[in-house]
């Protein structure tokens, strides 16, 4: 089982009993990219697991063999705090040998081919340290009440 080898040490307990909560409440964008990463991605060694405990914190999305992993950002990453914490998260995940992308909810219900052609890139190596799509401006106000 070469994947568990490669995981960072140990999930903690909060986040080991954190990932089966988020695993059965999944956001409607959360839902999609599942779909789309179960039917429209190869299955040669690109096989993804959703809300993994990794160390302290649980990924959205990860591809073990390929220490890919994406994140789904609703409107609460935008603010301050949130972006602070991202920026540790993927840097702690960085440092134990996984590429983290980004996407916005907003990119994964509008623009969902790009989505998965980057996915697509990053898994065939076409990405350099796999960068994320830059993120457009937050939604007004209100604005992206619909996708939950």
């Amino acid at each position: 089982m070469r994947f568990l080898r490669d995981r960072p040490k140990v999930a903690t307990p909060a986040a080991q009993r954190n990932a089966p909560k988020l695993r059965h409440s999944l956001t409607d964008p959360e839902e999609r990219l599942w779909t789309l990463l179960r039917k429209r991605l190869p299955h040669n060694d690109s096989h993804f697991r959703r809300q993994v405990a990794l160390g302290p914190y649980v990924a959205d999305f990860v591809c073990l063999a390929a220490k890919l992993i994406i994140e789904v950002d609703g409107d609460q990453h935008g603010t301050n705090a949130a972006l602070v914490y991202d920026a540790d998260r993927t840097a702690w995940l960085e440092r134990n040998g996984y590429h983290v992308l980004r996407f916005t909810n907003r990119q994964i219900m509008i623009e969902a081919e790009m989505v998965v052609d980057t996915i697509f890139a990053a898994l065939s190596g076409q990405l350099e340290c796999c960068p994320s799509p830059p993120t457009p401006s937050p939604s007004p106000q209100g604005g992206g009440e619909e996708l939950r």
